[in-house]
């Protein structure tokens, strides 16, 4: 008999590409991850693990192991709901990914209220780019995520993954409080092609929106330092390196020396919750959804 932990492992380190993101994803440290893939070659005397460079990857037997490991995962998804809506109450572990704003504006909230209403159920938070939280959901690696689309790039969700609209969350141009815009009303897109730039790297959502929504509006960025974090970036701004674009969800107070600019027409981010929809009768699906919906307008969504 295969052991499901160790399956579940292995599932996971197919999803994420390395035992170390395997590990955060389930909660474990890399050590347990690479003792749990250990075992399971020694069960089915297969190797499941080769070394590439500082990395690894799956064999092709581990990948053919892995996807049955996906499908039997799902079983026992399925096993689970029922026997939690059979019991009426929001049970288990609900394992809920979120962009890192919606992390810090949203879901304390959100976790704080599911803790206090359903002291049964074991809701665990991790912090995922939006281009990853929805095929983790697909794939079952964490069952709700709460991700986010521009208004020119919207987010497609697969088949079997169902959503619904969380509110809208509008954007600002944040200048130095010296910049020749930051006495202004409002301005337009095109005025924006002389401007340096503080965003996200690239490959994130908001660098690959900052990019296009320029361009669109006939400017190439120039884009000067880039960071992860908004309240690095607001740093930047408040230091005269730059102007940003940066959403109000968890953004924070403005620190002394940043404007607030509105956009014409302005940015707008429209944030959902998303699920597989085979679990959608999943009681701590329903409280979770619900308290994402009840906590959106608190948190600033229109």
């Amino acid at each position: 008999m295969l052991d499901l932990s160790r399956l579940r492992a292995l599932h996971a380190v197919s999803v994420h590409g390395s035992v170390a993101g395997a590990a955060a994803a389930l909660g474990y440290t890399a050590s347990a991850v690479s003792q749990q893939i250990t075992k399971l070659e020694r069960e089915t005397r297969t190797t499941l693990l080769e070394r590439r460079g500082r990395g690894v990857a799956l064999t092709d037997d581990a990948l053919h192991l892995a996807a049955t490991a996906q499908q039997l995962l799902a079983i026992v998804e399925q096993a689970e709901t029922t026997l939690e809506e059979r019991r009426g109450q929001p049970t288990g572990r609900l394992s809920i990914g979120a962009f890192a704003s919606a992390a810090r504006g949203l879901l304390p909230a959100v976790l704080a209220d599911l803790a206090g209403e359903h002291p049964a159920l074991d809701a665990r938070l991790t912090e995922v780019d939006p281009h990853l939280s929805v095929d983790l959901v697909a794939k079952g690696v964490i069952d709700l995520a709460v991700a986010h689309d521009w208004d020119i790039a919207p987010l497609p969700a697969p088949e079997g993954v169902s959503q619904v609209v969380l509110g809208d969350d509008l954007c600002d141009l944040l200048v130095p409080g010296g910049h020749a815009l930051a006495g202004r009303e409002s301005v337009r897109r095109e005025e924006l092609a002389p401007e340096r730039w503080v965003c996200q790297p690239p490959g994130t959502v908001c660098h690959d929106w900052l990019v296009r929504t320029l361009r669109a509006a006939g400017c190439e960025p120039d884009i000067r330092h880039q960071a992860e974090e908004n309240h690095t970036q607001l740093a930047l701004v408040a230091a005269g390196l730059g102007v940003a674009m940066i959403p109000r969800l968890g953004r924070g107070p403005l620190p002394a020396g940043v404007v607030a600019v509105r956009l014409d027409p302005v940015p707008v981010r429209r944030l959902y919750a998303l699920w597989r929809t085979e679990t959608a009768r999943r009681p701590a699906i329903v409280a979770a959804v619900s308290a994402l919906r009840g906590h959106g307008a608190g948190a600033g969504l229109s």
